[in-house]
C-alpha cells in the first residue's frame, strides 16, 4: 500500500519550473482531486512556482469539474500548451485559465491534439521532435500564429518550419515532461491501473511512458484501490512500473454531471430506442444534409456542434448501425453522445487509445469527417479555434487540425448567418430577419482549415448551412444546393456581399429535410 498517498503529499513532490502533462478531455478522466490539490499547495506555500503544463485534450469544464483552473494562478503557472481549453456560454462567468490568456499572464499555445500525443511519444523515445504536415498553412504554421495564443506566447516559438526530403514539415523540439497526472478508475496495491468505468483510456499510457522513460514522477488518480493480484493482465492499461504515487478520489465523476453511466464504459449495452432523437428545428435540417453524404459501411469521425446531431438523424431513420463512428476520445463505433457527456459514445464497439485514434486520422483512414464552423472566408479557409471578442465560447482547435489534415471528404456545418431569424414550415426554410453578420467573410480571424492546401491535396470539401451547400471551388464559394424557401440572390449572394455565388445549375435540396417525420434517408 505503499503508492497510496492524499493528494497534498502527491503533489508536494512537483518541484518548481516542472513541465507537467495532464491526461483529460473536458470532465472525462480528469483528474480533478490533484489538480485541486496542486491549487491548494500553491495558496498554502507559494510552491511550486513557474510550471509548464501540457494538456493534448482540455482538463475540465465550465459547468463543474474545474480541472485546469485549479492552478490558473498567477506565479505557479507560466506557460501553458493545450489541445483545447475550457469553453462555454457568454452567460457564465470567463473560466479563469482564459482570463489569464487574455491578460498576458501566461504563456499560452493552442497545439492539435494529435502533435501533442506525438510529441509525448516522440520525447519517450528520445528522438528528435515531431516531424509533421499537420498544421501547414493553418495558425499552427510559423508563417501565421504558430500556435501563439497570446502576446507572450509569440515571443517564445515551440514549433518552425522545416525542409526535409525536399518537403516542407513544420517540426515541434521535444518538451520533455518531469510529472505526469493521469486517472483510472481501480489501482491495485502495485499501481497497475484498469479503466473499467471509463469512457476512454485517452494518452494516460504514453504520458506516463514519455515521463517514466526521463525519470520522472507519475501520479494516477483512481476510484478505489483493490488487493495485488486482483486484476486480469488483459484489463491493465498502465501497468504499475510506469506509476509512482495513487491518490484516491471515490467520487470522482465519469463526465460532467454523470457520476457512472455503465453503457458510456461499455459495461452494458444501451437499447437503440433508448437514446433521444434530435429536436426538430433547423440545425436537424443542416444535420440531414450533412447525413447524405454517408453510405452505408463507411467509417465517419464526428465533431462538436451542429455535426454532433448527424448520427442522431441516422437513428431515426433505422440507420443507427450502418456507419461506423470514431471520436478523437477513443470510442470507435456506438452512438456518440451529445451535451456535457460529448467526447463518449454509448454501445462502443472498441475504445482505442486517444494517440492511436489520431494516427488513424492524421493519415486519413476514414471515409469522412462531418465538423462544425465559426466563419468560412472566400479561400475556403475555416475558423473554429478563436473569436476574439469572446475567446472562451471556443475550446481552440482541439483535434480538428489533425482530422483535417488529410482527410477524404469533409462536410462543414453551420449557419450562413449569426442571429437571423428563420421559419421552418414542411415545405420551406424562409429569412424573416436578416442575421447580424453574415459567417461568409473575406478572411478568418484564424485558419484553422486552410482551404487552399485542401484543393491541391484533392480534399472534397463541403460546407452545409440552413441556405444552401456549397463547394470549395478554384473560384472560390459556389453554391450548388438551395433549400426550398431560400431567395439566392438576396438570401445568399446579396447575404454574403457577393462572397458566395450561386451556380447556374444549382439544384433545389429535397423538401424531404424539412418533414416532423422521418425523411426516408437509405444509405
Amino acid at each position: 500500500m505503499g503508492k497510496i498517498v492524499s493528494g497534498a503529499e502527491a503533489v508536494a513532490h512537483i518541484a518548481d519550473g516542472a513541465v507537467v502533462t495532464v491526461s483529460s478531455s473536458s470532465a472525462l478522466g480528469c483528474p480533478d482531486a490533484v489538480l485541486e490539490a496542486l491549487g491548494a499547495r500553491f495558496r498554502d506555500e507559494g510552491h511550486p512556482r513557474g510550471l509548464t503544463t501540457i494538456h493534448p485534450i482540455a482538463a475540465g469544464d465550465m459547468y463543474g469539474v474545474k480541472g485546469v483552473d485549479h492552478i490558473a494562478q498567477d506565479g505557479l503557472l507560466a506557460t501553458i500548451i493545450g489541445g483545447s481549453y475550457p469553453s462555454g456560454p457568454s452567460n457564465l462567468p470567463m473560466p479563469a485559465i482564459w482570463q489569464m490568456i487574455v491578460d498576458n499572464r501566461v504563456a499560452a499555445y493552442n497545439v492539435p491534439s494529435g502533435i501533442l500525443f506525438d510529441m509525448h511519444r516522440d520525447v519517450a523515445a528520445r528522438k528528435p521532435g515531431v516531424l509533421t504536415k499537420v498544421g501547414l498553412e493553418t495558425f499552427v504554421d510559423p508563417v501565421r500564429e504558430g500556435c501563439a495564443m497570446n502576446d507572450v506566447a509569440a515571443g517564445r516559438s515551440i514549433v518552425e518550419r522545416a525542409q526535409f526530403g525536399g518537403e516542407t514539415w513544420l517540426h515541434f523540439p521535444n518538451i520533455v515532461p518531469d510529472v505526469a497526472i493521469i486517472r483510472a478508475t481501480t489501482a491495485d496495491e502495485h499501481g497497475n491501473l484498469t479503466y473499467e468505468h471509463e469512457g476512454a483510456t485517452l494518452g494516460a499510457l504514453d504520458q506516463a511512458i514519455a515521463v517514466r522513460n526521463h525519470g520522472g514522477l507519475v501520479i494516477a488518480q483512481v476510484k478505489r484501490v483493490t488487493a495485488a493480484g486482483s486484476l486480469r493482465p488483459h484489463d491493465v492499461h498502465v501497468p504499475g512500473h510506469l506509476v509512482d504515487m495513487i491518490v484516491v478520489a471515490p467520487d470522482q465523476k465519469q463526465t460532467t454531471e454523470t457520476l457512472y453511466d455503465p453503457a458510456i464504459s461499455g459495461e452494458i449495452m444501451r437499447p437503440w430506442d433508448s437514446f433521444a432523437r434530435a429536436e426538430h428545428n433547423v440545425e436537424k435540417v443542416i444535420a440531414r444534409r450533412a447525413a447524405m453524404e454517408l453510405r452505408a459501411g463507411q467509417t465517419a469521425n464526428l465533431g462538436f456542434g451542429i455535426s454532433a446531431i448527424v448520427p442522431r438523424i441516422l437513428l431515426e431513420e433505422g440507420q443507427a448501425q450502418a456507419v461506423t463512428w470514431a471520436i478523437e476520445q477513443g470510442a470507435v463505433g456506438g452512438m456518440p453522445l451529445t451535451g456535457f457527456a460529448f467526447g463518449c459514445a454509448s454501445n462502443a464497439h472498441a475504445f482505442v487509445p486517444s494517440p492511436n485514434q489520431f494516427t488513424y486520422f492524421q493519415g486519413g483512414g476514414f471515409d469522412m469527417s462531418f465538423l462544425s464552423f465559426l466563419e468560412v472566408d472566400v479561400q475556403g479557409n475555416v475558423n473554429v479555434s478563436k473569436l476574439g471578442k469572446k475567446p472562451y465560447l471556443t475550446a481552440g482547435c482541439g483535434g480538428f487540425v489533425d482530422i483535417t489534415a488529410h482527410a477524404r471528404k469533409i462536410v462543414f456545418s453551420g449557419y450562413f448567418e449569426a442571429g437571423a431569424e428563420l421559419s421552418l414550415t414542411p415545405e420551406a426554410i424562409s429569412v424573416t430577419r436578416p442575421g447580424k453578420f453574415t459567417k461568409m467573410v473575406d478572411a478568418v480571424e484564424h485558419v484553422t482549415f486552410a482551404g487552399q492546401r485542401a484543393l491541391r491535396q484533392g480534399q472534397d470539401v463541403l460546407y452545409v448551412t440552413e441556405r444552401c451547400v456549397m463547394r470549395l471551388t478554384e473560384t472560390g464559394l459556389v453554391a450548388t444546393e438551395i433549400m426550398p424557401g431560400i431567395d439566392p440572390e438576396r438570401d445568399i449572394v446579396t447575404a454574403s456581399a457577393g462572397r458566395v455565388a450561386v451556380a447556374g445549375n444549382a439544384n433545389r435540396m429535397p423538401v424531404s429535410l424539412l418533414s416532423e417525420t422521418p425523411m426516408g434517408l437509405v444509405l
